[in-house]
């Protein structure tokens, strides 16, 4: 696929999430997959492309003073350092394509059965409850987040919502705060391990992607602001990370 048309996609990603509070790297890192990209750049890209999506929107969170630190803090803390030890391992191409491929599976199944997993909300409250639940989830997500070079959010708001931790527009708010902090990490630990030489000609030779993404997520707030319907939004984002996954996995397991 040509870097252009690649961008394009970014860019449509990129509104797409930034308009629901996610920095769209699940959908990033797919399409680069797709594209048969060298498998060792695909988690650089999609982090740095997470990175300048949920910058502006965590700030934007905060400054709406949405982001609840006293109740996010337990979540992010053991978290960032999980997603730096996670980018930091080396893992061979098929076993990095298949951790991705059920990655993207599992992260598409929540965003499309979440009114039914809401039923047993209860459940799911009393174990949030736990003192122990919020950092065990975060620092599980982050560990994979930083391996596969996703930012987090995707498995983190839907985990959120089904326990009604709060209301929507918190949750989107400590999910982008998460795929920022986690996506620094993770990137940390990728470029730590390809070498800084790598990660800069990632950069130069990528800078598209990451104007496409910088456009797209300018986009995403100004959807944000006229409250595009978030559920549809979700659904057609998890059919397109379901359809990515298991074209994925029929590629490696065939």
């Amino acid at each position: 696929m040509p870097i252009l048309g690649l961008a394009a996609l970014f860019v449509l990603t990129a509104a797409l999430y930034a308009s629901v509070g996610f920095g769209g790297g699940s959908t990033y890192i797919a399409l680069l997959a797709l594209a048969d990209l060298d498998y060792r750049v695909l988690p650089i890209i999609a982090l740095l492309c997470n990175i300048i999506v949920v910058v502006g929107g965590t700030l934007r969170f905060q400054a709406r003073n949405l982001i609840d630190w006293r109740r996010v803090w337990p979540i992010i803390l053991l978290s960032v350092p999980a997603a730096w030890i996670g980018g930091l391992i080396e893992i061979e191409r098929d076993s990095f394509l298949l951790l991705l491929g059920f990655s993207l599976f599992s992260a598409a199944l929540l965003l499309l059965l979440e009114p039914i997993l809401k039923k047993f909300d209860q459940v799911a409250v009393g174990w949030f409850n736990n003192r122990w639940f919020p950092p065990v989830v975060g620092t599980g997500i982050g560990f994979l987040s930083g391996m596969v070079g996703i930012g987090g959010g995707i498995f983190l708001a839907p985990v959120l919502l089904l326990i009604n931790w709060a209301d929507s527009r918190r949750i989107a708010a400590t999910a982008s705060l998460f795929i920022l902090v986690n996506s620094i990490a993770g990137l940390a630990g990728q470029v730590t391990k390809s070498g800084v030489g790598q990660g800069g000609e990632t950069l130069l030779a990528y800078w598209p992607l990451f104007l496409g993404v910088f456009v797209g997520g300018q986009i995403g707030s100004v959807l944000a602001s006229r409250k595009l319907p978030e559920i549809w939004i979700r659904r057609l984002t998890a059919i397109l990370i379901v359809y990515v996954s298991l074209r994925i996995l029929w590629q490696q397991l065939a």
